[in-house]
């Protein structure tokens, strides 16, 4: 069966210029639509930049710029070179300015440039929250988030599945993409706040952002894994 309607984000969370070919050429698949994901490690590693520029497909540059609105423009307008970028990320806690301008700035760039807001992180939990200062749970910051961004006009939002059914109510179209995704029997790692794929499709989201889940060990099973669980 061909799922080509789900959009997987496999995170190339190294600065190991072969293991990223390695994991892009290995999760290819005629099944699955999987779109590499670049965050700060790769992007910041001496090779990274260069690779970014030259890369022929579609991907994700998971920065997640949270700054003044000046310096957020700025960081956006350093990308214009990189042609295929399809998705970048800043956070919502860097307010509504902020949101409104880097998508303006976006559209201006690349017509084709999705800005993914994200909300809280999926390391933390409530207890997380509380020792940095906020009153409010997850789901309450969440969704005080995703009012903010709707209303910046930025193209979605980065949050964990636990909370996507919720802003997925109240939002019929927006694009939600959730990290924090492991396959069945797999170590939680650094995560708090996880699902496996199939859970996460149920709770209508977008696409899924997995890692560690295909990117360690057997690249090719993992991937045959991630095809026979979304098939179950």
């Amino acid at each position: 069966m061909i799922m080509k309607n789900k959009t997987i984000f496999v995170a190339c969370d190294t600065s190991n210029l072969r293991k990223i070919k390695k994991i892009i050429s290995q999760t290819k698949t005629n099944k699955l639509k999987i779109i590499p994901k670049f965050g700060l490690q790769f992007y910041y590693s001496k090779h990274g930049r260069k690779f970014l520029e030259k890369i022929k497909d579609d991907f994700w540059l998971d920065l997640k710029i949270n700054d003044i609105p000046q310096t957020a423009l700025s960081a956006i307008d350093s990308l214009k070179d990189l042609k295929n970028c399809k998705y970048i990320t800043i956070h919502a806690n860097g307010g509504l300015q902020m949101m409104k301008a880097v998508k303006k700035k976006a559209k201006k760039i690349n017509k084709n440039l999705k800005v993914l807001c994200v909300t809280v992180l999926t390391s933390l939990n409530n207890k997380s929250l509380k020792e940095i200062g906020h009153t409010k749970s997850v789901k309450q910051l969440v969704l005080e988030q995703v009012d903010l961004i709707k209303k910046s006009g930025c193209d979605g939002i980065v949050c964990s599945a636990q909370e996507a059914m919720m802003v997925r109510k109240k939002y019929k179209r927006l694009l939600i993409i959730t990290p924090g995704i492991r396959l069945p029997g797999d170590s939680l790692n650094d995560q708090k706040r996880i699902m496996t794929p199939q859970e996460a499709f149920r709770n209508q989201v977008s696409g899924i952002v997995i890692g560690r889940s295909l990117t360690r060990g057997n690249i090719k099973n993992n991937t045959n894994r991630l095809v026979d669980h979304l098939n179950k």
